[in-house]
């Protein structure tokens, strides 16, 4: 027997509250169980230089050190057996290079940077033994590779 004839049937509906209960506790649980990582970076300000140009260019001896182990010294091939050896180079283009008297070059390092660390320590050795306190690395600008 079917009791209902007259009345319609009613169109269940989803409760609304309960679900809405169950997101705000969802979501007050992440907001306090979440950790926010500050990156931490130094503050500072750089120095400026304003000075004026050198009139007076320093002598260099430029060293290059390539992937493969060659060594140049002033676009000059060297054979590089011993860091002695390397030294004597060294002092032999300050002395062709008219360098004043008592005067230390600038050693500057032109590294491939994909040579061997030990290839850059012989330098820095050689030079050490030739006497020459004044080294500097050259470097490219950041530019498109």
């Amino acid at each position: 027997m079917d009791f209902r004839r007259g009345r319609q049937r009613e169109e269940p509906e989803i409760n609304l509250i309960p679900f809405i209960d169950v997101l705000l506790v969802v979501l007050i649980f992440l907001m306090v169980t979440t950790t926010y990582s500050k990156f931490t970076e130094l503050q500072i300000t750089l120095p400026t230089a304003d000075a004026a140009k050198a009139i007076d260019k320093p002598f260099e001896i430029n060293v290059t050190v390539d992937a493969k182990g060659n060594y140049t010294v002033n676009n000059e091939p060297v054979a590089f057996h011993t860091v002695a050896g390397l030294a004597d180079d060294l002092k032999k283009a300050a002395s062709s290079g008219g360098q004043p008297a008592g005067a230390s070059p600038v050693v500057i390092v032109n590294a491939d940077q994909f040579a061997m660390h030990q290839m850059v320590i012989n330098v820095l050795e050689a030079a050490r033994v030739a006497g020459y306190d004044k080294l500097t690395f050259a470097a490219q600008t950041g530019g498109k590779k």
